[in-house]
């Protein structure tokens, strides 16, 4: 018979261990941007493959088709839809037009494929989206929105996506807010609605984009390269930014906190680094530089200086290379032919519940010890 001391030992260890995993850090899920209309590319099915190879578990499908939800069938990963700015009118003017995109592009598949989340257009609110979408905007969530619930799509979370541009002041952090046009019209109904029905609040943020505008940036702190520059203070809130994705996070948590909606998860849609064709730091080592330094720091599980849980999601920007509006650059992490520029590992992260489970198996074991 084993020495009950021994059976002690044995339990408290795996009490100590179980404890110890629900105390490691967990980053945000880390997905990437998938564009299938990219000319050249293989079949959806192959990409669908080497994306489980990798161990990616979140998909963003900007203008999805059924095609493409008909090739994510039984994957596993998780996807956010992104639908084109010009179907807002449409959407927004009858519930039955959102009914119907819905019964085409999701219902057939889902949760087969497993749709989390909708993105009705894209910076909407930004300069260079066209007139008059942005009064589409809000009916065209709503109706997207009611149009789930009646076809039991609940599950289902309907957002928007925001650009960066849409704060102003945006640095730093402590001090940025909402356009002043666009935050009551506009953004406080909007935030209304996603704190109601516990959606997310989705923005781009590309640190490339601010260090093209602002020659005083650091190239290191632009690529989680901390130590080449040191820290950057806000003045207002005296916390310490290591890297500039941080700042441009904390500053959308602290616009949609000013707003009295502090509450709200944040999902970053789109952030990335050119490979080519840009800047002359538009390369891929520094595209590798930039995203191997995100992944590596979302690992962290630090979350940022402001919100110590960070934001729920980050997508790469973007799969393979294909047109974006400055047609010179490359921001594709992958070639055409499914082998990547540079390694980013997707596997391992996102927190889950595992934390909790694992922390009630330990109180468990505990608890036997008693007896």
């Amino acid at each position: 018979m084993a020495d009950p001391s021994s059976k002690t030992l044995v339990l408290l260890f795996s009490s100590l261990s179980l404890l110890l995993a629900s105390a490691a850090p967990r980053g945000p899920a880390i997905g990437v941007t998938y564009r299938p209309s990219i000319p050249g590319l293989p079949a959806r099915e192959s990409v669908v493959d080497a994306l489980r190879s990798a161990g990616a578990t979140h998909v963003l499908l900007p203008d999805p088709d059924p095609a493409t939800l008909r090739a994510f069938l039984y994957s596993g990963i998780s996807l956010l839809l992104s639908l084109p700015s010009s179907l807002l009118p449409a959407l927004a003017s009858n519930r039955s037009t959102a009914r119907r995109w819905l019964s085409e592009h999701v219902l057939p598949f889902h949760p087969r494929a497993r749709v989390a989340a909708i993105s009705a257009g894209h910076a909407v609110l930004s300069s260079s989206s066209s007139p008059g979408l942005a009064s589409s905007l809000l009916p065209a969530v709503q109706n997207l929105r009611s149009a789930c619930l009646d076809l039991g799509l609940r599950e289902i979370s309907i957002s928007t996506t925001h650009s960066f541009e849409i704060l102003d002041p945006a640095l730093p952090p402590s001090a940025a807010r909402f356009r002043e046009s666009l935050a009551e019209p506009y953004v406080r109904p909007l935030l209304d609605f996603l704190s109601a029905t516990g959606s997310p609040f989705l923005i781009d943020l590309h640190p490339y984009e601010m260090y093209r505008k602002d020659p005083a940036i650091p190239i290191g702190y632009a690529l989680f390269e901390e130590a080449s520059f040191g820290f950057r203070e806000d003045p207002g809130s005296s916390l310490r930014y290591r890297n500039l994705f941080d700042a441009m996070a904390d500053a959308v948590i602290a616009a949609v906190e000013a707003m009295g909606y502090g509450e709200l998860p944040m999902v970053v849609t789109g952030t990335g680094w050119p490979s080519g064709n840009g800047l002359r730091e538009a390369t891929v080592g520094y595209a590798w530089r930039y995203n191997h330094g995100l992944v590596e720091h979302l690992r962290s599980g630090l979350g940022t200086p402001m919100r110590r849980e960070g934001v729920a999601a980050v997508y790469v920007y973007e799969l393979f290379d294909g047109p974006t509006r400055r047609a010179e650059e490359y921001w594709g992490i992958w070639w055409a032919n499914l082998s990547s520029k540079y390694d980013i590992v997707f596997s391992g992260s996102g927190g889950g519940g595992l934390g909790t489970v694992a922390l009630g198996l330990g109180c468990l074991v505990l608890v036997l010890l008693l007896f």
